[in-house]
């Protein structure tokens, strides 16, 4: 039987403000296994960082609170550790690369440093031993003259590089689960690539399990085993890579499909979108959350939210589709989604099957 290493049930975590209460998580339940890769992806304010936040025990505390749920990680409860606890699991057993790196890197210290700092704090090594560490870990990430840029100032490396600083930063300490939060974001797509192909390797190496949290399904579809879709603090559909990409059950799950640019679609179908915007979630709806955005919505769908219908292979959704009485609109919403799938691109071939 797999391990979990990580086990997320029924969270649920809110924001309480003076306008009133944001239900930013809303009861999900999800999984990491040893060496494995998981994305949770879905459009900005879905809920993606603030899951993660809590899991590490990032979360700041006002305005934000564990509403309910449990957290457990390699048999402990995340919620019920004390700070000094939480402070010798965070940047060792567990670690997080942040997106754009110019804004988490001290700008004052050299980067040989950074890389250092988390090491000396956990290891309690001298300042030898620690740079020792660190010519290790840049040779590791492939950095170039690893000597002469160990002593080099954030803003004194382009992108690319930076990006491949908080990756070091993050797997220095050799922890079992990263998480990585838009890891390529405002990367060339040349950057891109390069920074995903040393981000599997590197989970080869030093035996570590991901979470990648991404709106971008490219970046997923080269990473992730299994995919959570997230959408208004609910997990809308989750999936292996292959289910979500070639069988998507949900309408959102084909609304970010056909959100990805493709070079070999025809030239009006190049850039499409989801139109509309996510739900306030000081009023969350009763119902589904897509339901406003959802062509196939009907009035079940703004009143209730669906129960999750189960498929093969452990690939679920949450839509009214899927119930009893739904057969025709389900129907029309596949030949639709196949026929929009032609013209986007190969994904939509097998998209209904």
């Amino acid at each position: 039987m797999t391990e979990h290493i990580l086990d997320v049930r029924d969270l649920a975590v809110s924001f309480f403000t003076y306008a009133g209460e944001v239900q930013a998580v809303r009861g999900i339940t999800w999984h990491l296994d040893r060496h494995e890769t998981v994305a949770l992806v879905g459009e900005s304010g879905c809920g993606k960082s603030v899951t993660i936040q809590t899991v590490m025990g990032l979360l700041q505390s006002p305005p934000g609170r564990v509403t309910g749920g449990s957290i457990h990680f390699e048999g402990l409860d995340m919620l019920k550790l004390t700070p000094r606890e939480l402070r010798s699991i965070q940047g060792n057993r567990m670690s997080m690369i942040f997106q754009d790196p110019l804004s988490y890197l001290n700008p004052t210290m050299r980067v040989g440093e950074q890389i250092a700092e988390s090491y000396r704090l956990h290891h309690r090594v001298n300042r030898r031993e620690a740079q020792a560490k660190v010519r290790e870990m840049m040779e590791l990430i492939s950095f170039p003259e690893p000597e002469r840029n160990m002593r080099a100032f954030p803003h004194q490396l382009s992108g690319g590089m930076r990006q491949r600083i908080m990756v070091a930063m993050a797997l220095i300490c050799s922890p079992g689960i990263l998480f990585a939060d838009e890891p390529t974001t405002a990367l060339d797509v040349t950057i891109q690539a390069q920074i995903i192909e040393l981000m599997n390797e590197l989970k080869e190496k030093l035996d570590t399990s991901i979470v990648l949290i991404t709106h971008d399904l490219g970046v997923v579809a080269n990473m992730a085993e299994r995919i959570y879709v997230m959408y208004a603090g609910k997990i809308v559909e989750r999936g292996s890579a292959a289910d979500i990409f070639y069988r998507p059950r949900h309408p959102y799950t084909w609304g970010l499909l056909q959100s990805v640019p493709r070079l070999d679609a025809r030239q009006d179908r190049v850039f499409r979108y989801i139109p509309g915007t996510p739900p306030d979630l000081l009023n969350p709806p009763a119902g589904c959350p897509f339901a406003a955005r959802c062509p196939y919505a009907c009035r079940a769908c703004a009143a209730y939210m669906p129960e999750e219908t189960d498929f093969e292979n452990a690939h679920a959704c949450r839509c009214w589709l899927y119930h009893e009485g739904a057969e025709e609109l389900r129907k029309k919403a596949e030949a639709d989604w196949k026929e929009q799938g032609k013209e986007v691109g190969s994904h939509g071939e097998e998209g209904a099957s």
